[in-house]
């Protein structure tokens, strides 16, 4: 098994490697990549993804695991704020918004296969959706949903929903298009989140440490509920020990930022929760291939 879980880690850990080396030796501004990614490439593989993914009653149970992965670490973080006097609008998003997107969904593909990414797809679309709603909402006054339909992320959603439930279909070179830009999002993400560790200092270890103990416990309590209450097949059960137990998603930072919410504290909870997963997802995934 060891070896396995090496072969499923290693081209992981190698690209974000390659960005950390990125980073540090040419020093990109990786911002209008990220915009890009965001913006572009992402959106094209969640619609190359969803449009062709068979849609049924079969994926809701799916989708009411990954809401109890979102909410239920948000509703524990309540009384552990107001115990240790923390400040929920920065400590609570962390917990609830997990790196989805830059690790999960290249982690899910290299651990269960190409049959992990669709699923891997819609869990990402869950939680890009909540983020930036439900997200938007604990640290803004404005109206978040303004925001969310803007998003292209959520335009190639609604699109790709309406094709494949409709039974329109799409036109195979479009398809292929999209598919073949979609393919850009997965290296990207783990070029930039390389080169995100590059931001690292020591000042922030102790937050990290504190939030990666939170994300463990909140994210294990989640996933047993899910355990026991919602009826997954093994390969989405697997993949939920995962999700509910990743790392903070970069965007927890960038919100942060801009509405001025311990922007210095979210960013080590980003950094090094990301850093501080090298040596826990193997565990994690150890369990998570015994669950087979």
């Amino acid at each position: 098994m060891l070896e396995q879980i090496v072969g499923i880690l290693f081209p992981v850990f190698t690209l974000v490697l390659i960005g950390y080396a990125v980073g540090r030796w040419l020093k990109p501004d990786f911002r209008p990549i990220n915009r890009i990614n965001m913006d572009v490439f992402t959106p094209a593989l969640v619609f190359s993804s969803l449009v062709a993914m068979p849609l049924d009653t079969d994926q809701l149970p799916l989708l009411y695991a990954s809401l109890i992965a979102i909410l239920v670490p948000g509703i524990m973080m309540l009384p552990v704020c107001r115990l240790s006097k923390l400040n929920f609008k920065a400590w609570a998003p962390p917990q609830m918004f997990r790196n989805s997107g830059n690790l999960a969904i290249p982690l899910f593909t290299y651990a269960f296969g190409d049959s992990a990414l669709a699923p891997a797809v819609l869990l990402f679309v869950v939680s890009a959706c909540v983020h930036s709603s439900l997200g938007l909402a604990l640290l803004s006054n404005g109206n978040p949903i303004k925001q969310m339909v803007r998003m292209p992320i959520f335009i190639a959603t609604c699109a790709a929903l309406v094709l494949n439930i409709s039974g329109l279909g799409i036109w195979k070179p479009l398809y292929d298009a999209t598919a073949l830009l979609g393919q850009a999002a997965v290296p990207v993400m783990l070029l930039s989140l390389g080169s995100q560790m590059c931001n690292l200092r020591l000042d922030g270890v102790k937050v990290g440490m504190v939030c990666t103990f939170h994300s463990l416990t909140t994210g294990a309590v989640a996933f047993s509920l899910i355990y026991f209450f919602v009826p997954l097949p093994t390969l989405q059960l697997q993949m939920m020990v995962l999700f509910t137990m990743l790392p903070p998603a970069v965007m927890n930072y960038l919100y942060a930022e801009r509405f001025v919410v311990e922007p210095a504290n979210v960013a080590s909870m980003v950094l090094f929760g990301n850093f501080f997963s090298l040596f826990a997802l193997p565990l994690l995934l150890m369990f998570s291939l015994s669950l087979a």
